[in-house]
């Protein structure tokens, strides 16, 4: 029987999961799955700026200098790629290490005198987020991370409700898209948006590892054992909520760290969906290889036969 915080432990696990997993289908059909890896760590200089702004930890200016950095992060990443004739990869690359490391020199020259560092910033503990409520007129409402991460996943689903025929067409052919009068730019900056704010909204709670593992692992899983896209977004949300909770589970017959052991599980469950998936697994693909050569060869017997 699992006590009140390992069910919080597990639910805030869940929610960061479903939030993941509903803009990072998006991010990995327009391969862009680092782009969340990226926006984790180059959001660290918005975070300290808008510290330095306001003199304030509150979680609202932290969330808008993380955001607008994370949308800085997709656009000059976008302006490396088309014109500075780097690849994809390369421009995450470039722009994410020299944001992040504008971000550790602005920590460690501004914010020394104060309990915001990078470890702070970036790795949260989940097994800490129950400690932290929301209390007021003498009530308790619970774990700040489970009000956080919730309105997050309700935004994100709101975001792929409304807008997932024009994320949908932007993703499989964006000429179609700029051809029947959707703008592609703009559904592009609104998706890297709801990655930085999901990022930043989940990562504070549960450490950057797991949000990064849950944006890319869960929805390439998905992507294996699915060609449509509803049902692509439905079996992520559900291997990010299996992730979660296997991992508590791990992590708990171990006694070791809950958010790199929910990492692994979506590890594990991404290993058996490459190998078992109904039609892009290994095994399957074997079959098939092997199938199709069983033909070629009755048919080279056959046709021997009529020859003769």
């Amino acid at each position: 029987m699992m006590s009140m915080d390992s069910v919080w432990i597990v639910l805030i696990g869940s929610l960061v999961a479903t939030s993941c997993a509903l803009v990072g289908c998006f991010l990995v059909l327009r391969r862009l799955s680092m782009l969340g890896d990226a926006i984790s760590h180059a959001v660290l200089p918005g975070i300290v700026v808008a510290f330095m702004l306001t003199g304030s930890r509150n979680i609202g200016f932290m969330l808008v200098g993380a955001m607008a950095m994370g949308m800085l992060t997709a656009f000059l990443t976008d302006v490396l790629s088309r014109f500075g004739k780097l690849q994809s990869d390369a421009a995450m690359g470039v722009t994410f290490t020299w944001l992040f490391a504008i971000g550790v020199i602005l920590v460690s020259k501004f914010t020394g005198m104060v309990d915001l560092d990078v470890d702070c910033v970036l790795y949260g503990e989940i097994v800490l987020a129950p400690l932290d409520v929301i209390e007021w007129g003498g009530r308790n409402f619970g774990p700040r991370a489970i009000w956080l991460t919730g309105i997050v996943c309700v935004a994100n689903l709101l975001f792929v409700t409304l807008g997932y025929k024009q994320l949908k067409v932007c993703a499989f052919d964006a000429g179609l898209a700029a051809s029947i009068g959707i703008s592609v730019s703009l559904w592009h900056y609104l998706l890297m948006g709801f990655v930085s704010l999901t990022t930043v909204a989940s990562f504070e709670s549960v450490g950057a590892i797991l949000v990064v593992a849950m944006l890319i692992v869960p929805p390439n899983t998905a992507y294996l054992l699915t060609d449509r896209l509803s049902y692509m977004l439905l079996i992520a949300v559900g291997v990010g909520i299996l992730s979660a909770l296997g991992g508590f589970l791990l992590a708990t017959w171990l006694d070791g760290a809950i958010a790199a052991a929910m990492a692994v599980v979506s590890g594990v469950l991404y290993t058996l969906a490459a190998l078992l998936g109904p039609r892009h697994g290994v095994l399957a693909r074997h079959r098939a290889h092997r199938n199709i050569e069983l033909h070629v060869e009755e048919a080279d017997e056959l046709g021997s036969e009529l020859r003769s």
